[in-house]
């Protein structure tokens, strides 16, 4: 038996290299459009992480870091004295722009005391009132228990709800505890 070799054909030979433009062509326009929607993912993905960024710094880096609560004096009204600063980051703020909330809970009463920072010296009490609050210092700020108006007073083994909050800034929540007894230089933890 004699085998007869057939050889391609010119035309054979331009369908496969056609065949394998198409296919290259193909290729690049499947690698093209998965390179843009890449692309467009990682630019979404940036931008999302850009403003969630600044929305914690915003409200994370502008608040009141609670450093020290001590009992000034005892009595019918009762003080103490908060030892704070502004978090990491902050803003310079306006004592005014900052306020806080004291809840007490006597058994039968709820009791809130609120007010702003305007009281707020610098740390030892020197100067007066200070105004603006500047990171990276610390300040003092008297409260005022009991007496007219007010439903909480200073009393042993109580827990106390401190928020201290800031316009357009961040929350700070502690719970103040005191002791099996109030004096003057005993501190809330």
């Amino acid at each position: 038996m004699k085998t007869i070799e057939k050889s391609p054909t010119k035309n054979e030979n331009g369908a496969i290299g056609i065949g394998a433009m198409i296919v290259f062509i193909a290729l690049i326009l499947v690698a093209a459009v998965a390179s843009a929607v890449i692309i467009q993912t990682a630019e979404k993905l940036q931008q999302t992480a850009q403003q969630t960024g600044q929305d914690t710094q915003a409200e994370q880096g502008t608040k009141i870091v609670l450093l020290n609560t001590m009992i000034s004096a005892t009595g019918a009204t009762g003080s103490i004295i908060i030892t704070f600063e502004l978090g990491a980051g902050s803003d310079t703020i306006a004592s005014t722009a900052a306020s806080y909330s004291i809840m007490c809970d006597d058994g039968a009463v709820v009791g809130v005391l609120d007010a702003d920072f305007s009281a707020a010296t610098a740390l030892g009490g020197a100067g007066g009132a200070v105004t603006p609050f500047v990171p990276g210092t610390a300040y003092e700020l008297p409260i005022t228990f009991g007496g007219t108006g007010t439903d909480c007073d200073l009393a042993v083994s109580t827990d106390y709800q401190l928020i201290m909050s800031v316009t357009g800034g961040g929350t700070t929540y502690e719970v103040l505890s005191s002791g099996l007894s109030i004096a003057a230089g005993e501190e809330l933890v």
